[in-house]
C-alpha cells in the first residue's frame, strides 16, 4: 500500500466540522420548538407501550433525530479516519464519490445502532408500566447502565476495538482496496462503524440513562470519546473513565436504595426514574 499524498485536508476538515457544528444546531432548534419532546425517549413513557401509528411516528422521528445526534457526535471523532482516507484517494478521477461513501457507510452502522437501542428502551418502559416493582426501583436501571458501562471499559472487546479505532492508517491498509472503490469506501466506512460501536456502545447507552436529548451530556460524552480515540492518552482516559463511571453507579445504589418506597406516594410515577431518565 502506497502511502497517502500530503495534501491541504484544511477545506474537508472545516466542511465536516461544519457539518457536525450544523447538525448541533439543529438539535438545539429542535428542542427549544414544541416538538422537542421526540428527542427525549421519555415520550415512550405517554404512548402506555402501545405500539400503533402514533408509536410509528414517534419512532421515525427519533430515527431523524438519532441521525443528528450520530453526525454531530461520532463524526469528529472519526475525523482522522476520513482525512487518511482522503489522502489515500486524493489521485483517482472518483475521490469526491468516496469520501461520501465512506461517512454514509460509518453513519448507517450507527443508526442501526440507535434503533436496536430505541426497540430495547421501549422494552425497558414497557415493563416499568407493567411492573409495580420496577416501577418503585426504576433507579436500578439507571445505575445497572452506568455499571455496565464501567465494566466494559475493562473488557478486551473495548480494548481490542478501541485499538482499531486509534489506528485509522493501519484500518485503511487492511480495509481499503479500491477494485470495487465505491463499494470498498462504504463498507469500509461501515467497518470503521463497527469498531466504533464496539467501542462505544455502552457510552452511548448512557445517553438512555440520562436522557436522549440531553444536549449537554450528548456534548460531554462526544469529548470524550473523541478524546479516547484520537488523543495520545485516550487509553489512560479509558481506564479513568470505567473507575468513575462504576463509582457513579455505586453512588446511585447507595443513594437510592433508602429511597425507593418513597415511588409509592407519587401517584405511580415514581420522580426518581423521571429524573435519572
Amino acid at each position: 500500500m502506497i502511502a497517502p499524498r500530503v495534501t491541504d485536508h484544511r477545506p474537508l476538515a472545516t466542511i465536516l466540522i461544519a457539518l457536525s457544528v450544523l447538525c448541533w444546531v439543529a438539535l438545539v432548534v429542535w428542542g427549544q420548538s414544541p416538538y422537542g419532546r421526540f428527542l427525549s425517549h421519555g415520550a415512550l413513557a405517554d404512548l402506555d407501550g402501545t405500539v400503533g401509528p402514533e408509536y410509528l411516528v414517534f419512532a421515525s422521528v427519533f430515527v431523524a433525530a438519532w441521525v443528528l445526534m450520530t453526525v454531530a457526535m461520532m463524526l469528529p471523532t472519526a475525523l482522522p479516519l476520513v482525512l487518511l482516507f482522503r489522502g489515500f484517494t486524493s489521485g483517482r478521477g472518483d475521490a469526491a464519490m468516496l469520501i461520501p461513501l465512506l461517512i454514509a457507510g460509518y453513519c448507517l452502522v450507527w443508526v442501526l445502532f440507535g434503533a436496536l437501542a430505541h426497540l430495547g428502551d421501549l422494552g425497558v418502559h414497557t415493563a416499568v408500566a407493567h411492573s409495580p416493582w420496577l416501577e418503585e426501583h426504576a433507579w436500578l436501571l439507571a445505575a445497572g447502565t452506568f455499571l455496565i458501562a464501567g465494566i466494559y471499559q475493562f473488557t478486551p472487546l473495548k480494548s481490542f476495538c478501541l485499538k482499531q479505532c486509534r489506528s485509522p492508517f493501519q484500518f485503511i491498509v487492511g480495509h481499503w482496496h479500491g477494485q470495487t472503490p465505491r463499494l470498498d469506501a462504504f463498507q469500509l466506512g461501515a467497518h470503521h462503524g463497527l469498531f466504533c460501536v464496539g467501542c462505544c456502545w455502552s457510552l452511548m447507552l448512557l445517553m438512555f440513562a440520562v436522557g436522549v436529548g440531553n444536549l449537554a451530556w450528548m456534548l460531554g460524552l462526544g469529548a470524550i470519546m473523541a478524546l479516547e480515540k484520537n488523543a495520545p492518552w485516550g487509553r489512560r482516559l479509558s481506564t479513568r473513565l470505567g473507575v468513575l463511571l462504576l463509582a457513579i453507579a455505586v453512588v446511585l445504589v447507595l443513594g437510592n436504595a433508602g429511597l425507593s418506597p418513597a415511588c409509592a406516594h407519587d401517584g405511580g410515577t415514581c420522580a426518581e426514574w423521571r429524573s435519572a431518565t
